[in-house]
């Protein structure tokens, strides 16, 4: 069984407030402060789940230097009230950060759910994603 400490309860907390307050951001029409409070919120909840040292070596990666410098781009950007460029650079950075991580949420996500639409979806964008 996994254990999962206070630290990353807590995390796990500050990260799902950190997402709400984006996406609340994004549908008060790119509210800057929002966003803002939602990207630190959310680095500060990964920072919290996997530990400093492990996100600064999950970041800082030869093979996701590209992502990593238009995610943290776009979260200074926002920072700088500049919101809707900033979610821009920063849709693209996130995507390219975790583009390995999608074949394997799909494939999860085809097993739990049961259902023969959504199941065929997902083995589809399995399928055609890579892992690299």
């Amino acid at each position: 069984m996994l254990s999962i400490t206070e630290w990353q309860k807590i995390g796990v907390g500050t990260a799902s407030f950190g997402v709400f307050f984006i996406l609340f951001g994004v549908l008060l029409y790119f509210d800057t402060v929002l966003l803002a409070f939602g990207n630190l919120l959310f680095l500060t909840g990964l920072s919290l789940i996997i530990g400093l040292r492990r996100t600064f070596f999950f970041f800082f990666q030869r093979h996701k230097l590209k992502g990593t410098s238009f995610f943290l781009g776009g979260v200074a950007i926002v920072l700088l009230r500049w919101p809707l460029l900033g979610m821009c650079l920063e849709t693209y950075g996130f995507l390219s950060l975790f583009k390995g991580f999608f074949p394997v949420a799909f494939s999860f996500l085809g097993n739990a759910f049961n259902i023969p639409f959504l199941s065929a979806l997902f083995q589809r964008l399995q399928d055609t994603s890579s892992m690299v």
